[in-house]
């Protein structure tokens, strides 16, 4: 047995909105050792976290990605900024290399979101915290919430210098939606939005990322990984499908069934993708995904991702050694 098979399902937890005043901060990496990850792991925020995942997927569990949710202002603002953002690639054709990998046209797209980014956020903040702090000795003139909440953001889309994407870029996202979410941008009541909506462009967003300049994995498996790039559609897609009357895990094996629901089920959209971006059988160049396949339901799968997910994840130090903490997430 592995460590992760015995350990207990994460739960999820209430996100608590901050009080105000509030001293933001612009958040830093901290982790640099398995000793820091126990303490993180013991901490609240490292318990609110992993906590906020699993609530997200549970509310997503049994609904298609097109089905109604409640859409707030504040949803419908982040989802048009992706788009603005996917718009960028459009914009930034790939530069003409030898090279399949690091197409270094990248570098202008990032340098765009570092340009632009911390005013496409502030219109997802409440006035009133745009207005805290401003002038309190800050040289850039940008309000100390966006300076805490942009780098979450920023590095949500890979990494500039090394041209690579993995999991723990994924987890700074995750963690932006928190800390939106422990500002009051978002609450309970949005969450499902934010898998079948926010989450789904972001995800957009990162394939065309990907398959554009041609991102390296940042820390990926290989075969034995689960996924070169992204961890959290396997999560939130096996939620979808708990308690499904027709689909098993075993269905992933039907062409005909990724071809006609991957656009509603998260975890068969991520199978079809692997599938068209690798060549061969399922069982070579994705071992881990055919024998999940083999698991009695979808429920089961569901639970051992989220268990999976803070064992090779969130207790990783070559992932997590990038992971940022400010005031809203805070290490100590």
């Amino acid at each position: 047995m592995t460590p992760a098979s015995i350990a207990p399902v994460p739960k999820s937890c209430a996100i608590e909105r901050i009080p105000l005043p509030h001293a933001f901060q612009r958040p830093r990496k901290r982790i640099t050792s398995p000793a820091d990850l126990e303490k993180l792991h013991a901490s609240p925020a490292g318990r609110e976290f992993l906590g906020f995942v699993v609530a997200l997927s549970e509310a997503i569990i049994g609904h298609k990605l097109s089905d109604p949710c409640v859409e707030s202002a504040a949803t419908a603002a982040l989802v048009e900024i992706l788009g603005t953002m996917s718009r960028w690639v459009d914009d930034i054709p790939p530069a003409t290399q030898a090279a399949r990998y690091g197409n270094p046209a990248y570098r202008e797209w990032h340098a765009r979101l570092e340009q632009e980014g911390p005013g496409l956020i502030a219109s997802l903040i409440p006035p009133e915290l745009l207005e805290q702090g401003r002038g309190g000795g800050s040289s850039s003139g940008i309000a100390p919430v966006i300076q805490e909440l942009f780098p979450y953001l920023e590095d949500s889309f890979g990494n500039a210098t090394r041209i690579d994407y993995g999991t723990g870029h994924e987890a700074n996202f995750a963690a932006f939606l928190l800390c939106l979410a422990k500002i009051g941008v978002f609450s309970r009541e949005d969450y499902q939005a934010l898998v079948s909506r926010v989450f789904v462009r972001y995800l957009d967003l990162m394939r065309k990322l990907q398959t554009t300049y041609w991102m390296e994995p940042a820390g990926s498996h290989g075969v034995w990984g689960l996924d070169d790039y992204h961890f959290l559609p396997f999560i939130f897609g096996a939620a979808q499908l708990v308690n499904h009357k027709h689909m098993r895990p075993k269905s992933i094996h039907n062409q005909d069934i990724l071809d006609n629901f991957s656009g509603e089920f998260l975890y068969l959209g991520c199978v079809r993708f692997v599938k068209q971006v690798k060549k061969g059988p399922l069982a070579e160049h994705s071992p881990m995904i055919d024998d999940i396949s083999g698991v009695a339901s979808w429920a089961k799968v569901h639970s051992g991702m989220l268990k999976m997910y803070r064992a090779e994840v969130l207790d990783k130090v070559p992932i997590m050694q990038h992971f940022l903490f400010g005031s809203l997430i805070a290490f100590d």
